[in-house]
C-alpha cells in the first residue's frame, strides 16, 4: 500500500477539506465577534474582530494556495508550484502585521485620550469562550494535515488559530476586570483601561508568531537550506563503500518538497553501470535523512588515492576495451604489469596486435605521468579471443569420466592444505575438455595462501592433461562443504 505522505489524490483531498473548513469557520468567528464588540464598546473584542477578519482573508488565500501548489511540476515550472504556498505564509504575515498597527494604535488612543464605555455582558464572555472552542478544534485539524504533508500555508493557518485562543483568553481577563471594577464602583477607570491593555497584549502576541512565520516563508522563498540537512546529507553519502568526498551538497525547499543537488568523486576505473548503481546507493543514502526528497547526482571521476591496478583499469574503460587477469610485481628494474586484452575473435592478427601496443603505450604513460612510486619496466598484453556467444559442449564419455576423476582425486589429494574436491565437472568443447571443480580449504586459511593451493592443482591438472583447455577451480571453506 502507498504511504500516505505520497498519495498525492488523499493529500489534495485532505488539504482542501482543512482550508475549506477554516475558511467558513473564520467567517463564523469574524462576524460573531464584530457584533457582540459593536454591542459591548469592548475594543479587546473589536480587536479580536479584527483579527479574525485577517485570519478569514488567510483562510482564503490558504484554500486557493494548497490547490495551486499541488498541481504538478511543468514546463514553465519544473520544481512544481509549491512555493505558492510559501507566498501565501508571507502574505498573511503581512496581513496580520497590519491589523497588529491597527489595534495598538486605537489601544493606545483610549488609554491617553479616549472615553472608554465598555459593557462586559454575558454575550461577550459566551462568543469568546465559543471562539476558543472553534480556535481549538481548527488549530488541531490544521496542524494535523500540516505536519503530515509540511504544508507551510496550512500551518500558518494553524497558527493563526493557535494565536486567538491565546489573544482570546486575555481578551476575558480584561473584559473580567472591567466587571469587577464596574462592582467596585471604578472612579478613576483603571479597571476599564484593562480592556485596551488586552487589546496591546493580543497585538504583542499576534506579532510575534506573524514575524517568526514571516521569518521562515521568507527562508524557504530564498532557497535557505534547513538548518543542517547538507551536514548529515554529505555524511550518510561520504560514508558509502566507492564514494571518494562530496564536493558540493545543496539543498532547496519548494512547499513541502525536499531537492537535493549531488556532486560526488568515484574512482574513474568505474563502468557506466557500475556508477549508476553508485548513483542508486547515494539515492538511497539521501533518502534515509530525507525520504520526500528529489535527489539529482552528479559524479565526477577521480584518481585520488588510485592504486597501479585502479589506473590500469581507468585507461582500459577511458579506451573502451576488456581486460581480465591483471596482475603487478616489483623487481629490481621496476614494476612488470601482466593483463589480458580481449579482442573480437574475427580480427585479424596485425589489427589485434596494433590494439594491445597502443594500450601499453597509453597505460605506460598515465603511470608516468600519475608519477608512479615504482618506475615501469615492461608492459605485457596477451591478446585472447572474446567469445560472442557460448560454445556448444559435449558430454564426455562415461569410461573417460571416471578415470579422470580418478586422476583428479589423486592429484588434488597430493596437496599440502587442500581438503578434497566435489562436483567434478567435464565436457568437450571445441576439441578441448572443459573441467570444473570445487576444492575444499581450511577456514582459517588466508585468501593468498588458498589461491596458491587453486593454481597449484590447475598447474598439475594441465601437465597431466594437456588436452584439457578451461579449467575452474572454485574454492569453498571446508565447514560449508
Amino acid at each position: 500500500m502507498e504511504p500516505e505522505s505520497r498519495n498525492p489524490e488523499r493529500q489534495v483531498r485532505e488539504k482542501k477539506i482543512v482550508a475549506g473548513t477554516s475558511v467558513a469557520a473564520a467567517v463564523f468567528l469574524a462576524c460573531t465577534k464584530l457584533i457582540v464588540g459593536l454591542m459591548t464598546g469592548s475594543l479587546g473584542i473589536l480587536a479580536e474582530a479584527a483579527h479574525s477578519a485577517l485570519d478569514l482573508v488567510a483562510a482564503v488565500i490558504t484554500y486557493f494556495a494548497v490547490r495551486i501548489s499541488d498541481r504538478p511540476a511543468d514546463d514553465s515550472h519544473p520544481y512544481g508550484h509549491g512555493k505558492v504556498e510559501n507566498l501565501s505564509a508571507l502574505l498573511e504575515t503581512l496581513l496580520l502585521l497590519l491589523t497588529c498597527a491597527w489595534i495598538v494604535y486605537e489601544a493606545l488612543l483610549r488609554l491617553l485620550v479616549g472615553e472608554m464605555e465598555v459593557d462586559p455582558s454575558i454575550w461577550a464572555f459566551l462568543v469568546m469562550g465559543l471562539s476558543i472552542l472553534i480556535d481549538y478544534s481548527r488549530s488541531k485539524a490544521l496542524g494535523r494535515v500540516a505536519r503530515k504533508y509540511g504544508s507551510q500555508a496550512l500551518e500558518a493557518d494553524a497558527l493563526h488559530f493557535t494565536t486567538d485562543i491565546w489573544s482570546s483568553g486575555v481578551v476575558i481577563i480584561g473584559l473580567a476586570l472591567v466587571k469587577i471594577g464596574q462592582h467596585q464602583g471604578d472612579e478613576t477607570g483603571l479597571y476599564q483601561r484593562a480592556d485596551a491593555v488586552a487589546a496591546l497584549v493580543v497585538a504583542a502576541i499576534v506579532t510575534v508568531v506573524s514575524l517568526r512565520l514571516g521569518r521562515r516563508a521568507i527562508d524557504v522563498l530564498l532557497d535557505r537550506a534547513p538548518q543542517g540537512l547538507a551536514d548529515r546529507i554529505s555524511r550518510s553519502v561520504e560514508a558509502l563503500t566507492g564514494i571518494r568526498s562530496v564536493l558540493r551538497t545543496r539543498v532547496r525547499m519548494v512547499g513541502n518538497k525536499v531537492f537535493v543537488d549531488l556532486k560526488v568523486e568515484v574512482p574513474r576505473h568505474l563502468s557506466f553501470e557500475e556508477i549508476h548503481q553508485q548513483t542508486r546507493k547515494i539515492q538511497e543514502a539521501v533518502f534515509k535523512v530525507s525520504p520526500e526528497a528529489d535527489v539529482v547526482v552528479h559524479t565526477v571521476p577521480s584518481k585520488a588515492n588510485e592504486g597501479v591496478l585502479e589506473k590500469i583499469q581507468s585507461v582500459a574503460a577511458r579506451e573502451h576495451v576488456s581486460i581480465h587477469n591483471i596482475s603487478a610485481h616489483r623487481t629490481e628494474r621496476g614494476m612488470w604489469i601482466d593483463l589480458d586484452l580481449e579482442v573480437d575473435p574475427g580480427m585479424s592478427f596485425e589489427r589485434a596486435h596494433e590494439l594491445a601496443t597502443d594500450l601499453e603505450d597509453k597505460m605506460r604513460h598515465a603511470l608516468d605521468c600519475d608519477s608512479v612510486s615504482v618506475p615501469v619496466a615492461d608492459i605485457n598484453v596477451h591478446i585472447e579471443p572474446n567469445a560472442r556467444k557460448p560454445a556448444v559442449g559435449e558430454p564426455v564419455s562415461e569410461e573417460d569420466a571416471v578415470a579422470y576423476v580418478e586422476r583428479i582425486r589423486a592429484i588434488e589429494k597430493g596437496l599440502q592444505g587442500s581438503r578434497g574436491c566435489r562436483n567434478i565437472t567435464l565436457h568437450r568443447v571445441e576439441g578441448w575438455v572443459y573441467l570444473s571443480l570445487h576444492l575444499w580449504i581450511r577456514p582459517e586459511m588466508p585468501v593468498v595462501k588458498a589461491h596458491g593451493i587453486a593454481e597449484e592443482l590447475e598447474s598439475r591438472l594441465r601437465r597431466e592433461f594437456p588436452e584439457m583447455g578451461r579449467i575452474v577451480i572454485h574454492t569453498e571453506p571446508e565447514k560449508e562443504a
